[in-house]
């Protein structure tokens, strides 16, 4: 059985990521990104320290999120 991938787990250690991130990104890169792993779930990582942690979630928990934020639920967040 394969290992189950955790919250926090270095970024590194998920060779088979392809990140991606925004094309609102800036020219900095200060953005998070994001990858789909083998088993189904997503991982988000800081694109400023590529092999820092990574959160994982379910796809479940990203599609709630991405609602929310299409409905403007943290507007308040960056405004």
């Amino acid at each position: 059985m394969a290992e189950q991938v955790r919250n926090g787990v270095s970024a590194e250690l998920l060779p088979d990521a392809r990140w991606r991130k925004s094309s609102y990104s800036g020219a900095v890169g200060n953005c998070v990104e994001v990858a789909t792993l083998v088993g189904g779930e997503i991982a988000v990582r800081n694109s400023r320290d590529p092999q820092g942690p990574a959160l994982v979630y379910t796809r479940e928990e990203i599609a709630a999120f991405l609602a929310g934020a299409k409905d403007g639920e943290f507007d308040d967040v960056v405004g």
